[in-house]
């Protein structure tokens, strides 16, 4: 059994008397309180919709040529240097024109 750690954070919620009755049974049916209950199915809900986001599996050949991509030496691609190497929109002096930066 994992150790419990403290719990010093509250979250309030407003619910209908149908939902707050809903909640009170399904944490009586499985003998917990229905803060128990609440918390351990939103944490579960939150773990089942942030799992794709925390981790990534691809096949062995996939994971190599992922790796040999980041192994590779770079390409010079003259539009990307350009476009690091201009000011941006908000650098740009107020004064000046677009056609005066080309």
């Amino acid at each position: 059994m994992p150790a419990r750690s403290v719990r010093k954070e509250k979250l309030d919620l407003r619910l209908s008397s149908a939902d707050k009755r809903t909640l009170e049974a399904a944490a009586s049916v499985s003998n917990r309180s229905v803060s128990e209950f609440v918390r351990d199915s939103a944490l579960s809900r939150a773990d089942e919709m942030l799992v794709d986001r925390r981790t990534f599996v691809v096949s062995q050949a996939k994971w190599a040529e992922f790796q040999a991509a980041l192994d590779a030496p770079t390409r010079r691609i003259p539009r990307m240097q350009r476009l690091l190497t201009e000011p941006g929109f908000f650098d740009a002096d107020p004064s000046s024109t677009r056609s005066e930066k080309r």
